[in-house]
């Protein structure tokens, strides 16, 4: 991915030369306090524009003014200001990404910390928004997770009993988040079949040009569907093609589903089982990826953070700089002004005593 700017960079080639000012500063103060000369003329006709009482008047000033002015642009063109435009080409060589969701209906679980207590307490961290189910909080840190690489090119499968690639591996991350919105348990099956969604991401990658092929795989559950090809032969065929598998078991044994009745209102269920951590560390093992665990919120955000600090894009950025002299620029405007104050002296802005 090739992006390039342009910058505007001001500087000086001589800027000891601005030193220059001091001295002038004092001569300018000097030529203020002393009393400007009288001129005689050969006719009275100028007298109407002239100031005999003396003091301050903007014609008579004008030229003093020019003059100060023309000489602080030319002590400005000495110290050879520059133009510099700075050219940045950023190359970005993006990673080749497919994010692995169960959507089993266990990830309607809630995780809940052991100082939660009493059911009342669940409930009330739950209306509030401090307890949610496992699946909003994968999908909130995979879209922070998507939000930092936008030079990669991810994609999205969801799975329960068999895979299904809601999204290929794309550079459009709004199209990828409407598709990850859009993911809810139990919609295609109440099953975890762990090699299905492997075997389909190494599909999905395995042509790719890029250099660095991920897939990132979120359960929370063990692997209860029989397959022609098993979790870890899935995770050898990856391998082959140099495809990097990251596991990722989600939940705590302390967990619970919300339960509605029509008569009885809500309930709260306690889930039995967790991920097959065995396996998921054999699968990142195999492939050689990493094996992560999250409880909770929080350590599901670590974890994330994690796998994008060790997949980094790589990036080149060539700085060029032209510089374009405006000295040249600086003393003819100098020069125009001094002049201009030499021919209003000798016309309507000449004094009398």
């Amino acid at each position: 991915m090739l992006s390039s700017g342009i910058f505007f960079i001001p500087k000086f080639a001589q800027p000891w030369m601005l030193l220059l000012y001091l001295p002038y500063a004092i001569l300018l103060a000097l030529a203020l306090k002393r009393r400007k000369p009288s001129l005689i003329i050969p006719s009275v006709r100028v007298f109407k524009s002239a100031n005999p009482r003396g003091g301050f008047h903007p014609i008579a000033s004008l030229p003093f003014l020019l003059h100060a002015i023309g000489l602080a642009l030319l002590i400005f063109s000495v110290a050879r200001p520059q133009k510099g435009i700075e050219m940045l080409k950023q190359r970005a060589e993006g990673i080749d990404i497919m994010l692995a969701l169960d959507l089993s209906g266990s990830m309607e679980a809630i995780d809940v910390p052991e100082s939660y207590k009493s059911p009342q307490e669940i409930y009330d961290g739950i209306n509030k928004g401090v307890l949610n189910p496992r699946i909003n909080i994968a999908k909130k840190e995979i879209r922070k997770f998507i939000e930092r690489r936008p030079n990669d090119r991810i994609g999205l499968i969801a799975f329960a009993p068999l895979p299904y690639v809601a999204c290929p591996p794309t550079l459009d991350h709004a199209w990828l988040y409407a598709h990850l919105d859009q993911l809810e348990p139990n919609i295609i099956g109440n099953a975890t079949g762990i090699a299905g969604p492997i075997a389909s991401a190494v599909h999905r990658l395995k042509d790719s040009d890029s250099k660095r092929k991920v897939l990132v795989l979120f359960t929370d559950g063990s692997n209860n569907v029989k397959a022609r090809v098993t979790p870890r032969q899935a995770a050898k065929l990856a391998k082959t093609f140099n495809v990097i598998i990251y596991t990722v078991g989600i939940g705590s044994p302390n967990a619970f589903i919300i339960q509605d009745h029509s008569l009885f209102g809500r309930s709260l269920r306690q889930m039995g089982g967790e991920f097959d951590e065995t396996l998921l560390k054999d699968i990142a093992e195999l492939s050689g990826g990493k094996y992560y665990t999250a409880s909770d919120a929080k350590g599901l955000e670590k974890v994330m953070r994690e796998i994008d600090k060790l997949e980094k894009t790589t990036k080149e950025q060539p700085r060029y700089v032209d510089y374009r002299e405006l000295g040249p620029q600086f003393v003819f405007l100098g020069l125009i002004l001094i002049l201009a104050a030499f021919l209003l002296q000798s016309t309507v802005a000449i004094k009398i005593p």
